[in-house]
């Protein structure tokens, strides 16, 4: 499957700012082709080649209980056993989006897990899409057009800001996917607004990004603090718990303590606080059952280029 080409770090900012305002039910295709349980793999088969599509949810009701991909069609035909029950042979273990999630998660997602296509569940896990990373492009296609379109009526953008003494706070809300990686991207496009290095806005992006997405996948909600100087960066998260047990293995790259729901959204990696710390100049992080906190320090005249990401 060819991946989607671009990434969260790096990529034309409006293309960015699109990744990041529209949402995963934006691009998602509904009216999902689905099968019970029950039904033989044989028939589902038939739905495939019938309807041109290469993997079909698995539901009781509304709720997705499994897959069967193509994958698994040509392993019951190996196997002989093609007739029998699809929930007795599908793939249990899915990862999955949230229809309020940015495009910017789904886009992560295809690289990721080099996965097809993912199944779009509701605030009540309930089956209502599927994107592929077809959907992604093509309406991301659509979108920058109609941008173009708009600069190109607009002309030249004289907001120009002067970095200086400043700070900005964002409120956090545990699991707000709707408005999850809205603060690290307005503090991007305050440092563009400046005119600082692209390599100095990378670092501090990555940094954003990852202390907020600890803050909405990990915590009970909490702030980012950006503050902004003539020669740094600070970014400082704070959260209201419950807290890291252990600060020191936080840190190892690939240590997570995720629950279950957290690892099916494809997070839970280990990566955040790690990346967080390798783009910093400066990193301090003390933690309680009461909350977290982590400072991120990036000077705007660093010569580092290290951008490592989740």
């Amino acid at each position: 499957m060819a991946s989607i080409p671009l990434n969260t770090y790096n990529s034309a900012p409006v293309i960015m700012e699109l990744v990041f305002r529209m949402k995963v039910k934006d691009v998602m295709t509904r009216g999902v082709v689905t099968a019970a349980e029950d039904v033989p793999l044989r028939e589902i088969q038939h739905m495939m080649r019938d309807m041109g599509i290469t993997g079909v949810p698995i539901v009781n009701g509304r709720h997705l209980i499994g897959l069967v991909s193509m994958g698994d069609i040509i392993s019951a035909l190996d196997g002989g056993y093609i007739g029998e029950n699809a929930g007795s042979h599908m793939t249990a273990d899915i990862i999955v989006l949230e229809e309020d999630m940015p495009v910017s998660f789904a886009i992560q997602y295809f690289e990721r897990f080099k996965y097809r296509r993912f199944p779009v569940l509701n605030k009540d896990k309930e089956l209502v899409g599927i994107v592929t990373s077809r959907d992604i492009t093509t309406h991301l296609l659509v979108e920058i057009n109609k941008e173009i379109d708009k600069l190109e009526k607009s002309g030249p953008n004289p907001d120009r800001v002067t970095l200086r003494d400043e700070i900005q706070s964002f409120s956090i809300q545990r699991r707000d996917f709707e408005r999850a990686g809205y603060a690290s991207t307005q503090i991007k496009k305050f440092l563009r607004k400046a005119g600082v290095k692209p390599a100095v806005i990378r670092r501090v992006a990555v940094a954003a990004y990852e202390l907020e997405m600890n803050i909405v996948v990990h915590s009970d909600g909490g702030e980012i603090i950006a503050e902004f100087r003539p020669d740094r960066v600070v970014i400082t998260a704070k959260d209201f718990g419950p807290g890291i047990p252990d600060v020191a293995s936080a840190l190892r790259k690939g240590f997570s303590t995720a629950d279950e729901w957290t690892r099916s959204l494809g997070f839970g990696a280990g990566m955040g606080l790690p990346n967080t710390k390798s783009v910093s100049d400066d990193f301090t992080i003390s933690s309680s059952k009461n909350g977290t906190v982590v400072i991120s320090t990036i000077l705007i005249n660093s010569d580092s280029e290290n951008t490592e990401e989740a």
